[in-house]
C-alpha cells in the first residue's frame, strides 16, 4: 500500500548511451585528478603494473580514486536525467 505512492515519485534513471559514458568518463577523471593532489599516499603497496599508466598510483590509489569517480558520476548522471538534459 504505502509503496505505490513512493514509487510514483522516484525518479528514473536515463537508458544507457554515448553520453552516459561520457559523463562517467568525465567524472572518473575529475575524480583522478582531485586524488593525485590530495592523496597522501598514492604509491602505495600494492603496485601496479605500469603506475605511469595509471597516473603514478598504488592499487588502494586507483580503487579509491575509481570509486569516487563512480559516486560523482552516478550523481551528475541521475541530476541531467532528472533535469532533461540527458
Amino acid at each position: 500500500m504505502l509503496t505505490s505512492p513512493l514509487l510514483a515519485v522516484a525518479a528514473r534513471a536515463s537508458d544507457w548511451s554515448p553520453t552516459v559514458a561520457i559523463v562517467m568518463i568525465i567524472s572518473n577523471i575529475i575524480a583522478i585528478a582531485f586524488a593525485k593532489y590530495t592523496v597522501k599516499i598514492p604509491n602505495a603497496d600494492p603496485a601496479l603494473p605500469s603506475p605511469e599508466l595509471f597516473g603514478g598510483f598504488g592499487l588502494p590509489g586507483l580503487l579509491g580514486a575509481a570509486s569516487f569517480g563512480h559516486i560523482l558520476g552516478a550523481g551528475a548522471i541521475l541530476g541531467l536525467s532528472n533535469i532533461g538534459a540527458l
